[in-house]
């Protein structure tokens, strides 16, 4: 990252911190108020995370702020992303999703389909530790953050007051790394996740034709913004238009989908599949 850029991003969070101070408020409690998690709000004034406008919008309001410092941090944030980041991404550094984390903390409703490879919400780090490895260039200890960031924002699965939805293909289930025992593993994890009073699993069975032909992994993030996935990176859109056609499409695939009952049924049928297969590795 250029140091033009992370100036700019500790200048932010110095501000903001300055402001909470201000308003008497501890970092739990102006989590709460903006809802948010309270690790955005660390990140975002210790310099080490770049909130999306929604988020400050959110802060801004949170603090009681009046117009001309509501401008203010809107200014020192757009210093922040005009800032030229000369460095580059850290070598070997896989993707840690920090704007999808900020999205996905601060949204009520999380709604994400996948055809291929797990939702990132879902995965047993050993899975994700497989999904970061595959990553080019990607070294021990960038796959090792990788991989406890993305368990960290998996913590919102159970928090009150949220509601996260999961359709998969079944292709997910029968796309995998490593062993079938790694696999058994994080099938028996979607197994206590679908238990969850705050969490709706449903899988498209291979029996019943798609509605629509997938094309890549989403996550809708209550109604304003989604994160399309591609092979380099998540991308976060708070485009109206775009929302509201992933959101049709999204409706698709989730009336296709069996849940409850059928769902585990299905889990439980795709375990003893990979039981038969034995422990070995890949080719």
């Amino acid at each position: 990252m250029g140091s033009e850029r992370r100036e700019r991003m500790r200048a932010l969070g110095v501000r903001l911190r300055a402001l909470r101070a201000e308003a008497g408020l501890t970092g739990a409690v102006l989590a709460q108020r903006a809802q948010v998690g309270q690790p955005t709000v660390s990140k975002v004034e210790n310099g080490r995370m770049v909130p999306s406008l929604d988020v400050l919008d959110r802060l801004s309001r949170a603090l009681g702020l009046d117009e001309a410092t509501a401008l203010e941090v809107r200014d020192l944030l757009a210093a922040v992303e005009a800032a030229v980041d000369s460095g580059g991404p850290e070598e070997g550094a896989p993707s840690t999703g920090v704007a999808v984390d900020d999205e996905i903390r601060s949204a009520r409703l999380v709604r994400s389909f996948q055809c291929v490879v797990l939702p990132a919400m879902l995965q047993s780090a050993e899975y994700a530790r497989h999904v970061f490895e595959s990553a080019p260039g990607a070294t021990p200890d960038s796959v090792g953050r990788a991989v406890a960031a993305r368990v960290e924002r998996q913590s919102v699965l159970y928090e009150p007051g949220r509601e996260s939805v999961f359709v998969l293909t079944e292709a997910v289930l029968r796309t995998w790394p490593g062993t079938p025992a790694l696999m058994l593993a994080q099938l028996d994890r979607l197994l206590a996740v679908e238990s969850l009073s705050t969490v709706r699993l449903g899988v498209v069975p291979w029996r019943q034709p798609v509605p629509v032909l997938p094309r890549h992994g989403f996550t809708l993030c209550d109604r304003r913004a989604v994160v399309v996935e591609t092979f380099g990176a998540e991308r976060v859109s708070v485009d109206s238009a775009e929302v509201a056609s992933y959101e049709e499409t999204f409706g698709h695939f989730e009336r296709a989908a069996v849940f409850g009952a059928e769902v585990r049924e299905l889990l439980l049928r795709v375990m003893q599949e990979f039981r038969g297969l034995g422990d070995t590795l890949t080719p």
